[in-house]
């Protein structure tokens, strides 16, 4: 009676509370860096950009175009569109979007810290926090099976909302204001 007892067991919040509580210590880490470092000013390896600016802004509208391979290839894999996308598209998708937001990041934090002077900066620089955050805790829950079902498209989807929010604060911004430039 006891293993039909456990197979019907619903899901437990407990398995969610480290990679909640470590996504947590991220936002809060990289907040108050971003507060206490003192922003350097200078742009750090732009990669062949013409600017700090540019490279920022391509740089997040890969990982953007990435994000939205991301929910494509997530909704196939939970059977929601019909057709099939191979598991490999959202992983490699998945991998190549966080790497592209790493130097975006960096220099963010190096060079100009966590700023609250301008409403978009203020949003982009909380948005970009809680990306890493929400990203830590979706990662370190990915592998839990005994967590509900609602766990990994909630940290998804508020993955890819962060992701969104930082796009339109900070490359759609730069493309509407400033203009295309490379």
């Amino acid at each position: 009676m006891t293993a039909i007892h456990q197979q019907h067991r619903p899901p437990s919040l407990v398995p969610l509370l480290v990679p909640l509580l470590a996504g947590g210590l991220v936002v809060l880490a990289l907040g108050v860096y971003g507060r206490a470092h003192t922003p350097t000013g200078h742009a750090v390896g732009v990669a062949g950009f013409s600017a700090a600016l540019p490279m920022k802004a391509w740089l997040t509208t890969g990982a953007f175009v990435l994000a939205i391979v991301q929910v494509v290839s997530a909704l196939s894999m939970w059977g929601k569109l019909g057709i099939t996308i191979p598991p490999a598209v959202h992983r490699w998708s998945g991998r190549l979007a966080f790497v592209l937001t790493i130097p975006v990041a960096f220099h963010c934090l190096y060079a100009l810290g966590l700023q609250y002077d301008v409403p978009r900066v203020l949003a982009h620089s909380l948005l970009g926090c809680f990306f890493y955050g929400v990203f830590t805790a979706k990662m370190l829950a990915l592998p839990k099976r005994d967590t509900p079902g609602w766990t990994l498209p909630v940290l998804g989807g508020l993955t890819f909302t962060a992701l969104v929010g930082i796009w339109l604060t900070s490359a759609f911004w730069f493309f509407t204001a400033i203009g295309i430039k490379v």
